[in-house]
């Protein structure tokens, strides 16, 4: 992971990450430190490692005493728990239900007790499109009982809806990474669904910086956020850029003229709310978040064979 530069304290707020061992979590715990926020990461496993100005504190959402301890006296709350793998969700929808939706009002509950200055629920592009199943059906469901709870209890609230969102740190929702990996492990670059698919991909450290953007800015609050790449590739864009960074020694093979679940040009649903847009600028392109990737990918397996 690209750590960013730890900043002094100089009297910044607190915040609690739930999910902060997580993918995405991380990656926003860790920005959220290096501006010298006071972080708290609550989860049920702890981070890989932690940095200046974070904490552990394991938390059960399913456990309201958990939630009331790690988020009294907190300024900011980030909200990351979800069965977040689409195709898991489309597979365990009870789970799906539990952790996306009642962990979530599980938290907002709490929060109603709490003076905090912002609740952001990490949602998905998803979340109103058709085609996200059990998963986009959770993550809308979210939504709205955040907006109703902002409503009704005065909560200050901001929904990010991420999508495409990839890294270099290992993980199961890491989808580039793993197609990167698997490449690199077996010679072949497999994929579901057609090559003219569309996804606008963000590197995690950029997706982390405009999160912690939205903080101070009172414009956010209240508010429904889209957050995605600025670069829009097909699939078979895509496969071919891994493959000429591998230097050509992978081929590229088809699993399935289908990828259930999963768009294929564009997320948004014909009854899709509107949502503000999140820009990263600078950010960092498809070509070196690849790179980091391989680096990555290469370092692990080092490590792993003791080299």
């Amino acid at each position: 992971m690209i750590a960013p530069q730890i900043q002094g304290l100089d009297s910044k707020p607190s915040a609690v990450v739930f999910g902060g061992s997580g993918f995405l979590g991380s990656y926003v715990a860790l920005e959220l430190a290096c501006r010298g926020y006071k972080v708290t990461i609550a989860d049920i496993a702890p981070p890989k490692y932690l940095s200046k100005n974070q904490r552990f504190q394991r938390t059960d959402v399913q456990n309201q005493k958990d939630i009331e301890s790690v988020i009294k006296d907190k300024d900011y709350v980030f909200n990351f728990i979800a069965l977040a793998n689409l195709d898991d969700a489309v597979k365990k929808p009870k789970e799906s239900v539990n952790l996306n939706i009642v962990g979530n009002m599980s938290i907002l509950e709490s929060a109603k007790s709490c003076n905090i200055k912002r609740y952001i629920y990490a949602s998905s592009v998803y979340a109103k499109n058709q085609k996200g199943s059990f998963y986009g059906i959770s993550k809308y469901a979210a939504e709205q009982i955040t907006k109703e709870y902002g409503l009704r209890y005065k909560i200050p609230y901001s929904i990010i809806r991420y999508g495409s969102v990839y890294g270099e740190q290992p993980s199961n929702n890491n989808y580039l990474y793993n197609l990167i990996k698997n490449a690199i492990k077996t010679g072949v670059i497999s994929y579901k669904g057609q090559l003219s698919d569309v996804r606008e991909y963000i590197h995690a450290a950029d997706a982390s910086k405009l999160s912690v953007d939205i903080l101070t800015d009172e414009s956010y609050e209240n508010s429904t956020l889209t957050l995605t790449g600025v670069e829009r590739l097909n699939r078979g864009e895509l496969l071919e850029i891994i493959r000429e960074i591998l230097n050509g020694e992978v081929t590229i093979q088809k699993l399935s003229d289908s990828n259930f679940g999963h768009y294929s040009v564009s997320p948004y649903g014909f009854q899709s709310d509107v949502s503000k847009k999140l820009i990263a600028n600078p950010f960092i392109d498809i070509g070196q978040g690849i790179l980091q990737c391989v680096e990555s990918i290469k370092n692990e397996s080092e490590d792993d064979t003791g080299v």
